[in-house]
Formats: C-alpha cells, sequence, structure tokens
C-alpha cells in the first residue's frame, strides 16, 4: 500500500519550522546596536562604535539575549589579554628596550596574567547571575590596564608600548562592567 504525498504539507513544513525564530524576543538584528547604545548611554566614557565592533566580533552576538551578549563581551576581553600577554613577550624579545622598560613589560605582563584569572571567576560569576562579585572583578582587572600605564609614567620621558592596548583593554572591561551593572538591575 502506497501512501500519496501531500506536495502542500512538504512546502509549508519547513517554513512551520522556522516560524518560532522569528517570535523569540532575542532575536533581533539590532540586538547589538541596542545593547551597546544602552551601555553607551550609562557611561559616557565607553563608545558605541567600540562596543558594537567588539561584539559583532563574535557571530554569536546576532542572535544573542542581553545576557548573552555580557558572556560574548566577557570572552572577548579575556581574549584580548591573553593576545595582549603574548605581545608582551614579543616586546620583551625585543631589544630596543632598556631595562627598565623590560621591567615595565614584565610588570605589565603579570598583571594581564592575573587579570585573565580574575576575569574567568567573573565570567562564572556572571553566567551564575552573580552580578555584584562580577563587577568586582571586572573592576579589579580593569586596574591592570591603569597599573601597567603608570608603571611607564614613573621614568620621566619613558613612553608605554602598550598605551593603545592598554585603553583597548580598559573599554573592554568596562563594558563588561556596564553588562553587570545593567543586569543586576533587572
Amino acid at each position: 500500500m502506497t501512501k500519496k504525498m501531500n506536495y502542500k504539507n512538504l512546502l509549508i513544513y519547513p517554513w512551520l519550522c522556522l516560524l518560532p525564530l522569528f517570535f523569540h524576543p532575542s532575536l533581533s538584528c539590532d540586538s547589538v546596536h541596542q545593547a551597546c547604545r544602552k551601555l553607551a548611554d550609562r557611561d559616557p566614557d565607553l563608545k558605541y562604535h567600540f562596543c558594537v565592533a567588539s561584539l559583532e566580533s563574535d557571530p554569536r552576538s546576532r542572535t544573542a539575549t542581553l545576557e548573552e551578549l555580557g558572556v560574548i563581551s566577557v570572552m572577548v576581553t579575556i581574549s584580548n589579554a591573553t593576545n595582549l600577554k603574548s605581545y608582551i613577550f614579543e616586546l620583551l624579545e625585543d631589544k630596543r628596550f632598556d631595562p627598565y622598560s623590560k621591567g615595565c613589560l614584565r610588570d605589565c605582563l603579570e598583571l594581564y596574567s592575573d587579570a585573565i584569572d580574575t576575569l574567568r571567576n567573573a565570567l562564572d560569576d556572571f553566567k551564575n547571575k552573580h552580578y555584584i562579585d562580577a563587577k568586582q572583578g571586572f573592576t579589579s582587572a580593569m586596574d591592570a590596564s591603569g597599573t601597567c600605564e603608570e608603571g611607564f609614567m614613573e621614568k620621566e620621558g619613558e613612553a608605554s608600548p602598550l598605551t593603545k592596548e592598554d585603553e583597548r583593554f580598559f573599554q573592554l572591561c568596562a563594558m563588561d562592567l556596564a553588562f553587570a551593572t545593567i543586569l543586576d538591575k533587572k
């Protein structure tokens, strides 16, 4: 006994499978832009376009909820700090730097190593909705960039080779902190 195929059902079925996607509240083309606008409005030091570019670097951000964007933000920050450590290792091999600069670079390396551990713990807190603890971790990690820069400024005429990278890390931590602050108030 052969069943007759209903071709109308075959045409409708794929659309029915996709239908829930159109009504899912987290799936907004503008979710990154909306989140970054909200973050930048709360923190005048946080740059809107930097926020958008940072989050959009992860393809998962296109369909993410606010909480998921926060997780993505922290993961981008951890990745940035890890890459920064590698860059500092390269600078330590560079013969252009005198012993004072290399000492500062070693201090920065240690600061960013500690920041990575702190960010990983803060990410766990964030995922578990312990936003107060997460905010403390993000604030602590954020200090690495300023402390790194200060080390170079202690010697007159010394310029940090990490100024741009330190500013980027600071901005990323500011995003993480802003996400935790917004979600803590929900």
